[in-house]
């Protein structure tokens, strides 16, 4: 998604480690107008596929997943990473490594937003290593769900975790796969 690229070239930032900081327009200062854009081109890329719910993670996967969760019509069920006072019922819980603290942490799904019925796209703001979209199809596994396929927002393609869901079967649609990066800022996308 060229709009996508263009944003991540003009205000996207590489730090070492391979981290792409993008916090002044999608996860901590979120841009609203290119939010909705995304949101358009993931319903566009997964039109006629059976979607009842849209899943994903706390928390920078939130207002992409609520992007998309109104062009379908859909509910946004998101993962939450620590088992709080309000959720207090059945939970379905997985564990997800993640990249960027370099820990382990639980994520858990109340049993009764999520089950057989539903069909789900799952959506992230990242894919790297996979562990997060690994938790969500593990999550959507437990309840019975169906994934209908995952959305990602920006894919770094230099890292396995996608390449290994796709050989596992799973349909992974991302707007901006980026092939390589560097501490100098340069950074080149997968055509």
């Amino acid at each position: 998604m060229e709009l996508l690229e263009e944003r991540i070239r003009k205000d996207g930032q590489v730090l070492p480690g391979n981290i792409l900081k993008v916090s002044s327009f999608l996860n901590h200062q979120i841009d609203v107008s290119l939010l909705d854009e995304l949101g358009k081109e993931f319903a566009r890329l997964y039109k006629g596929s059976p979607v009842t719910k849209i899943l994903t993670i706390e928390s920078s996967g939130i207002a992409v997943a609520c992007s998309v969760a109104r062009v379908f019509g859909v509910p946004v069920v998101f993962a939450k990473k620590h088992q709080s006072s309000n959720v207090n019922e059945d939970v379905y819980v997985t564990s997800v490594w993640s990249f960027t603290h370099s820990c382990n942490y639980n994520v858990v799904v109340s049993k009764k937003y999520l089950d057989k019925k539903d069909n789900v796209l799952l959506i992230d703001d990242f894919l790297a290593n996979g562990s997060a979209l690994a938790g969500l199809i593990d999550l959507a596994e437990k309840a019975g769900a169906k994934v209908s396929g995952a959305g990602i927002v920006i894919e770094k393609g230099f890292q396995d975790g996608g390449a290994k869901l796709r050989a596992k079967g799973y349909r992974i649609e991302s707007l901006a796969i980026i092939e390589s990066m560097d501490n100098e800022g340069n950074i080149t996308f997968r055509s």
